[in-house]
């Protein structure tokens, strides 16, 4: 399997998030990715290539003009503030809610951070664009590698992207990689895609993109949002609007859940997939759900990831990985390349 590799996700490292009401050091850092690069090199999964130069008229078919904009200089606004931001990560501390507008586009640099994010967890920092962007050319150059006919293909990248919605970042992401792969497919001409987010938190950015469309089926199985982040997002309760009606499925479960369950979901996920009869999958490959997760719940262990793997082989479809949450540094990479090869092996 081969993978494409972001070398720049190192510009993306954020001293501190707020978590739970105090400042803490940051849960997604760049050992993360690092991990998962020396098992993969460990294993000899396939080749390992960092992808060249891209066209981004992709990323604009999934972001808003003027939030990727924003995201593009902000560290240069951020800066010019106060010269002595170079030095200390941008947070934003308002928010355009509820009867606030959210079709102006404000002068003030606080109030831009606010329209375009939903927390206060996702510090923004010198080379955040830098490290997304060239996420997104992973995230585009794995689909291209299903177009030119491998089974599969996975995308290495950080900062994450599921939780990045067409014009908002948190959840630590700011371009959403998953849809990004998704609407490389499109573009290329394949009739129906579908994303499964395997993540623990629920894939609200993908939701909100492929909402009213379609062409793109979204199911994600996430901690029960009653009790887990984001919260506001991934109830049972919805399938989607107008034309995406019924192209979107939300599989919570309770914190606390084990292996048995998890892949019973799964399989349900899988089941409702094969029923929109896409071309190809991408799956958003969060790690969180693992036992010793600082930030997550359920209690799936390194041996699961195997099995998880071959599930997803059996689909029968070229698919895309794209890496996403797991928190837990030093198992991380075993998990998630876990998970490749139980691939390869069913594949």
């Amino acid at each position: 399997m081969r993978t494409l590799y972001n070398d720049q996700h190192t510009l993306h490292h954020g001293k501190l998030e707020m978590f739970r009401g105090e400042l803490v050091p940051c849960f997604e850092v760049p050992a993360r990715a690092d991990f998962v690069l020396q098992e993969l090199k460990r294993r000899g999964l396939g080749a390992i290539e960092t992808p060249g130069t891209f066209d981004d008229a992709v990323i604009a078919r999934v972001h808003a003009p003027r939030y990727v904009d924003f995201l593009r200089g902000a560290w240069a606004e951020w800066v010019a503030l106060d010269p002595a931001n170079a030095g200390r990560d941008a947070f934003p501390s308002y928010w355009p809610i509820r009867t606030f507008r959210s079709d102006m586009l404000p002068a003030s640099f606080a109030a831009r951070m606010g329209l375009f994010s939903y927390d206060a967890g996702s510090p923004l920092t010198s080379g955040t664009w830098a490290a997304a962007h060239a996420g997104a050319g992973c995230a585009i150059a794995a689909a291209q590698r299903l177009l030119a006919g491998d089974r599969a293909a996975f995308a290495l990248t950080r900062p994450p992207g599921h939780h990045a919605g067409a014009d908002f970042f948190g959840g630590y992401c700011f371009l959403n990689n998953a849809a990004i792969a998704a609407q490389t497919l499109r573009d290329a001409g394949m009739a129906r895609v579908a994303v499964l987010d395997i993540d623990y938190h629920h894939g609200n950015g993908t939701q909100a993109i492929f909402w009213e469309r379609a062409d793109v089926h979204f199911t994600s199985l996430h901690g029960d949002p009653h009790t887990e982040y984001p919260y506001y997002l991934g109830y049972a309760d919805e399938q989607g609007a107008g034309a995406g009606l019924g192209c979107n499925r939300n599989l919570p479960l309770p914190r606390g859940t084990g292996f048995a369950a998890w892949r019973e979901a799964l399989a349900t996920a899988l089941q409702g997939i094969a029923a929109f009869r896409p071309d190809a999958l991408v799956v958003s490959l969060g790690l969180d759900t693992f036992a010793d997760d600082p930030i997550a719940g359920f209690t799936l262990q390194s041996a699961d990831y195997l099995a998880v793997g071959e599930d997803l082989a059996r689909t029968g479809l070229p698919t895309v990985f794209v890496f996403e949450g797991g928190y837990a540094v030093a198992e991380v990479g075993v998990n998630a390349v876990n998970v490749l090869e139980g691939f390869e092996q069913a594949a």
